[in-house]
């Protein structure tokens, strides 16, 4: 074999294990934390989309009954990979992964148009911090759980997804305890893990400068989308680009 057969052969080796070892590299598991008002149905798309790219997806259904339970719920989903995963969190699922993304197997943290805490933060004291759109939330009869009216859910959390999947979030959505809201955040993850944050401009539950905000202060990496607080919904394709590449770059 002469010089030239060797050098590219040893080229072609060498391209290989370089592809190999980035691919090794990447987080697999990617652990989804739907928000209130709303169920892990919605990611239905994204999720499709991240499993035809080689990732192993679950969504964590949440109660809502209060932080605590949240986020034990999600670190038992944790429990059950293998390997490091990469959370995702949306709107008050933003609260949960804060929490939960201390669990030493969490590389990574993304929030979707999502609460972004620090200690002693709860939802409502961000949420009160920036005026948002008015969303018409209306209590239980008990006055314990909180949840949005199906006929403003659509202009209110999902402007910009066609009325039949609007109204099926709206029939679907998962009320939130009023105690949840309140709960304040212990130590958050993103001050020792990297952290990714879509802005959703059109967001009129949570302030998109509040988004803004809590993402500079973390050190989050930023990506402005143009969608509703349904963005992980309306603009599927680019939330699940953003999720991939916040897991190649956790993995590294």
């Amino acid at each position: 074999m002469n010089r030239r057969l060797l050098f590219t052969a040893a080229l072609a080796f060498a391209t290989t294990v370089i592809a190999f070892a980035a691919e090794a590299a990447a987080v697999k598991n990617i652990v989804i934390v739907h928000g209130a008002l709303a169920d892990g149905s919605g990611w239905r798309k994204a999720t499709e989309i991240l499993q035809k790219r080689g990732f192993n997806i679950s969504i964590v259904q949440e109660p809502i009954t209060s932080l605590d339970d949240d986020v034990a719920a999600t670190k038992r989903v944790l429990d059950l990979q293998d390997g490091p995963s990469l959370l995702v969190g949306h709107s008050y699922g933003g609260m949960v992964i804060t929490e939960a993304g201390n669990d030493p197997n969490v590389a990574g943290l993304v929030y979707v148009a999502a609460f972004q805490p620090d200690k002693g933060e709860s939802l409502l004291s961000l949420a009160s911090s920036k005026p948002a759109g008015s969303m018409d939330i209306k209590e239980t009869k008990d006055g314990k759980y909180l949840y949005l009216d199906p006929a403003a859910f659509a202009a209110d959390f999902a402007a910009d997804l066609p009325k039949a999947e609007a109204d099926f979030l709206a029939r679907s959505q998962v009320f939130a305890s009023k105690q949840a809201f309140s709960a304040k955040s212990a130590e958050p993850a993103w001050r020792t893990k990297p952290s990714w944050s879509i802005v959703a401009t059109e967001d009129r539950a949570i302030n998109p400068d509040l988004e803004r905000e809590m993402a500079k202060r973390a050190g989050s990496e930023v990506t402005e989308i143009k969608a509703s607080h349904a963005v992980f919904a309306s603009q599927a394709e680019k939330v699940a680009d953003i999720i991939e590449k916040a897991a190649r770059k956790a993995g590294e």
